[in-house]
């Protein structure tokens, strides 16, 4: 099937009933593995000890963090760009996710800051940016409540959502950028990781596992808001006939 395909509503949730079963039952397995290894197989920092597992959690979120708004931005250029059909309700559909996922990562990173740092939170660059990003999320996700014609919303949120974009490379780069107590990037180096494979591993499985959550989810949500304006198109069609109704049931009459 082309990718043109999809933009037909009916080929897209009749492609996401066929997908779903099979990356719901991927999602579990990677799960149970990526648990077991992070929690049983994986060993102890040698200078954070068990804390250290905290990693397995928090760092996947952080990525998807980022995934899901960078996946709203490409469907924001859909909506105002190429007027995809389904753009818009791509972005809408990502943005509750990316909250979760920014708040997973806030709240284990400050977990994991107490023992390191001694602190829960600090207003370095990292920590700040990553902050005003969940805020984008929530602004966002308020603007699309706040207008009842999801056209126009989606084109209101496609723009802000833009703007909002110019806040990841300061998220990437932040570590490099200032001097900040967060970590420098130790997996995705040109170099190559810093962490050792007995580590590494199971970060890497946990970051197919949250990954693979996210496109489970995101394709359930997006099947649902396409049902959502389904049904509220018939109910306008329906609130649209009736003075119709009304006005040939007293011509009848008469």
């Amino acid at each position: 099937m082309a990718i043109i395909d999809l933009a037909n509503p009916t080929r897209f949730l009749s492609l996401v009933r066929v997908l779903l079963p099979w990356l719901t039952a991927l999602c579990v397995a990677s799960f149970a593995a990526g648990l077991y290894m992070s929690f049983f197989t994986a060993p102890e920092d040698y200078q954070q000890g068990d804390t250290v597992r905290i990693m397995y959690i928090h760092v996947p979120a952080a990525w998807l963090a980022m995934m899901c708004y960078s996946i709203m931005t490409l469907s924001s250029l859909g909506t105002l760009v190429w007027k995809h059909p389904l753009a818009d309700v791509s972005a809408k559909a990502a943005a509750p996710l990316g909250a979760a996922f920014t708040f997973m990562s806030l709240v284990t990173g400050s977990l994991w800051g107490k023992p390191m740092w001694g602190t829960y939170w600090v207003w370095d660059a990292r920590l700040t940016s990553v902050l005003v990003l969940f805020i984008m999320y929530l602004g966002l996700m308020a603007l699309w409540r706040t207008m009842e014609d999801p056209i126009k919303a989606g084109k209101a949120a496609a723009i802000l959502t833009l703007v909002g974009a110019l806040n990841l490379p300061i998220i990437k780069f932040s570590v490099d950028w200032w001097n900040t107590l967060h970590q420098p990037a130790s997996v995705m180096r040109m170099d190559g990781p810093t962490i050792h494979p007995d580590i590494l591993w199971p970060l890497l499985v946990m970051a197919i596992a949250f990954t693979l959550l996210f496109v489970v989810l995101h394709l359930m949500a997006m099947r649902n808001e396409i049902l959502r304006r389904r049904v509220r198109a018939l109910r306008m069609r329906a609130a649209a006939a009736r003075p119709a109704i009304a006005r040939a049931t007293v011509q009848a009459a008469e």
